[in-house]
């Protein structure tokens, strides 16, 4: 991987050591051509208009994402974040009074908040499956709850925000499709920077964003919907693009193009194919190894330091680095940071409600592969 032209092909690279990735990575040259371009053609010809001409450019958008996560074309659906991706989903599912929904003690609590609504507007409920002892999602206490019977769905980050870890996807995908089980994953931080296959994986559904590690603009993001299950979900509200109207009835759309709407930030989506090109064509696979290698790096720095404890957990890592420093604040962290040209972040607990070990706060670094390790001892200096 040549770091330096990468580098030169990310305008933020002269400015700022971004460590910063899990919350909105720095995008490259092509996808701010691909987005300033359609502004500007919507500008000097009509929006509308700057539609139909790129029509062929906009179609590409779903095989680029389907190359890049192993799906089909007409199983993508572009929404504008993660978010709704996963909330178009998540509410699609018929839910019914005594249905069981299994995650994990690392949900993010916008998920877990979606949980507690259905399960008291359709009497399901909700359970966290225990940890093992690595902190990721325990296999055998999943597969015992799945064999109890019962499960509608189960639902489970990725990789979490906020500790490090990556959770056994591929794994949990086997014991839903051994006990027929609807699965949903939130890969919100894992597109981009892991390799991720959706047939490999065995999801039902996937969600994800286009600006963290994936490089693309933020208010973009995207769904996955397997095929076969796309006419089983009907998602909470439809439009004359998702369902097409047969008075005094409407028909959904076949496809998860029926998890979209109609109006949409054409720029953004032309953007996010542009990054999803981008990250295929240097490899997911030597992305992983690069992102992989510069987070063991950096805890590896950060634990040689006294009194700075690393709180990443798990046996496969990503590139999200945790951390306190004994009597400093993340905080005034991120502050010192900053004031040094280096972007991090601080997680905060109040987004991860089932987990019993997050902390009251803690620094998040998040490196990428467009990061060098000089920029990692530039954080090292820089603290406290």
């Amino acid at each position: 991987m040549d770091v330096g032209r990468l580098r030169a092909d990310t305008p933020g690279c002269a400015r700022v050591a971004h460590l910063n990735n899990a919350g909105a990575a720095l995008p490259p040259r092509p996808v701010l051509e691909a987005v300033t371009g359609h502004l500007e053609l919507e500008a000097t010809i009509g929006g509308y208009e700057a539609a139909e001409q790129e029509k062929d450019a906009i179609e590409h958008f779903y095989d680029a994402i389907a190359g890049l996560i192993g799906a089909r074309a007409d199983e993508i659906a572009y929404v504008e974040n993660a978010t709704r991706a996963w909330d178009m989903a998540f509410y699609a599912i018929p839910f019914a009074e005594g249905d069981r929904i299994l995650t994990t003690s690392g949900e993010y609590s916008s998920n877990a908040i979606a949980y507690r609504q259905v399960a008291a507007a359709k009497g399901a409920r909700v359970e966290v499956v225990p940890d093992g002892p690595d902190g990721a999602i325990s296999l055998p206490a999943l597969e015992a709850e799945l064999a109890k019977g019962g499960v509608r769905l189960v639902s489970l980050n990725h990789v979490p925000t906020h500790n490090g870890l990556v959770n056994p996807a591929a794994e949990v995908g086997r014991l839903c499709g051994d006990h027929g089980v609807l699965y949903l994953l939130d890969a919100c931080q894992s597109v981009g920077q892991l390799a991720v296959d959706v047939r490999e994986i065995g999801c039902d559904m996937l969600s994800a964003t286009g600006r963290k590690f994936l490089r693309g603009p933020r208010g973009t993001g995207f769904l996955y919907v397997r095929r076969e299950i796309v006419p089983t979900l009907e998602p909470p509200f439809l439009d004359l693009h998702a369902a097409a109207w047969r008075a005094p009835d409407y028909v959904p759309r076949p496809d998860a193009r029926r998890f979209e709407t109609w109006e949409r930030f054409v720029a953004g989506q032309l953007g996010l194919a542009a990054a999803a090109g981008y990250a295929a064509a240097l490899g997911m696979d030597e992305i992983e190894k690069r992102v992989t290698a510069l987070a063991a790096a950096l805890r590896a720095g950060l634990a040689a330091r006294p009194g700075t404890s690393v709180l990443d957990r798990g046996t496969h890592r990503s590139g999200i680095v945790t951390f306190t420093v004994d009597g400093h604040e993340p905080q005034a962290i991120r502050r010192i940071a900053r004031e040094h040209g280096i972007n991090v972040n601080v997680s905060n607990p109040a987004a991860h409600g089932y987990d019993p070990d997050a902390v009251p706060a803690a620094v998040r670094a998040s490196v990428h592969y467009y990061n060098t390790e000089e920029e990692l001892d530039r954080l090292l200096a820089a603290l406290p």
